[in-house]
């Protein structure tokens, strides 16, 4: 993965919070109190924060996701496996 350094430089508050630039969030198309984020640690031992899109933990549609437990699944999934389970 390729960084591109902005020459921003932003401090984590006292209550852990960082502060996205406005000029990064429009360019990254992140919408204010809408978009959620998820953080992995990489390799190297780098944050890295990644737009968060729901998708079936199955098969990785987007639509009708339905929550069970902490995992997504897909109509179709469902429909999937309860034919299976007929079956």
């Amino acid at each position: 993965m390729k960084m591109n350094f902005t020459g921003i430089v932003r401090q984590v508050d006292t209550l852990g919070r960082l502060v996205i630039p406005r000029e990064l969030r429009k360019m990254l198309d992140i919408t204010d109190g809408v978009d959620s984020f998820e953080i992995y640690v990489n390799e190297a031992g780098h944050i890295v924060l990644k737009k968060y899109n729901p998708a079936c933990a199955l098969c990785g549609n987007k639509d009708g996701l339905v929550s069970h437990g902490d995992k997504l699944v897909c109509n179709n999934c469902i429909d999937a496996l309860n034919k299976q389970r007929e079956g």
